[in-house]
């Protein structure tokens, strides 16, 4: 359903651009972010509502009183993680610093990049999120339990950036443990906001703030660079993801969401089957 649905949004906008191919190179992310946000998020919605006989908001969307410093918390999360990898790559040598993207005197030009992939992010965490910690991941605890659960959904997550490129085995596994670690954010809150945020500022932080490759796809970087250590640990094309630098990222991540949810009464645990 959700592949039928993408294919009907997203097949006309491709056609339309094929008169210009290089343009349709540079549109290529935010058009498929911004048909996948409806067509997955409708399919869904039908799922939930024909199949499980469940509300939609029951996955976690529903909007309560830490909706937003959820949201908020979650998008600043990354930022700590890219910029640590960043000034380790640099002491290192392994990051070479090329220059700011408004160098040329286009500061409007970098600034509507920010808010372009700004919001090209904040689709794709929220589909994403959507999917993998709402639909795949609740509904496999309903049928097996929370280990499983955790497996299956994070190794389905990983597969699905097989074919992104410079993809991997390396990338595969790293892309598994960021779904535990966006996991563990649902798990602590039972609500999709916290990962979602997540999800959006990891993405952002990585690409349009400290110019990394985003799970092989490049975007307009603030910080212009270029990375020549060795792709075991850097990542290489891919970006972090696929490099063993995700590990000591995502712990110090995982340390901060149980900061932030220190005392939280409601959890994934308390909610009903």
């Amino acid at each position: 359903m959700i592949l039928v649905a993408s294919l009907a949004l997203a097949v006309p906008i491709w056609l339309l651009g094929l008169t210009d191919l290089d343009r349709l190179t540079d549109l290529l992310l935010p058009l498929t972010a911004l048909t996948m946000l409806p067509a997955v998020t409708l399919a869904t919605w039908a799922a939930r509502r024909m199949l499980d006989r469940r509300t939609f908001s029951s996955l976690g969307v529903g909007i309560g009183p830490r909706t937003w410093s959820d949201l908020a918390i979650g998008v600043l999360v990354p930022a700590p993680l890219f910029g640590l990898a960043y000034l380790l790559f640099s002491a290192l040598g392994w990051l070479e610093f090329q220059g700011w993207s408004w160098a040329d005197g286009n500061l409007a030009g970098a600034v509507l990049g920010l808010v372009v992939m700004g919001v090209v992010f904040a689709a794709v965490g929220f589909y994403e999120e959507l999917l993998f910690r709402g639909y795949y991941l609740q509904n496999l605890i309903d049928g097996t339990n929370l280990p499983a659960a955790l497996a299956l959904s994070s190794i389905a997550f990983g597969l699905a950036h097989l074919g992104n490129f410079g993809a991997s085995w390396a990338s595969t596994l790293g892309i598994l443990l960021a779904g535990l670690f966006l996991s563990f954010a649902w798990i602590r809150t039972g609500s999709l906001w916290l990962s979602i945020g997540i999800h959006l500022g990891w993405n952002f932080f990585q690409g349009p703030i400290f110019g990394f490759a985003v799970s092989g796809t490049s975007a307009p970087a603030l910080i212009e660079h270029t990375v020549n250590g060795p792709d075991l640990v850097t990542g290489g094309a891919f970006g972090p993801e696929a490099g063993l630098i995700v590990i000591p990222m995502l712990a110090l991540g995982t340390g901060l969401i149980l900061l932030y949810t220190r005392g939280r009464t409601s959890t994934a645990a308390d909610q009903p089957n």
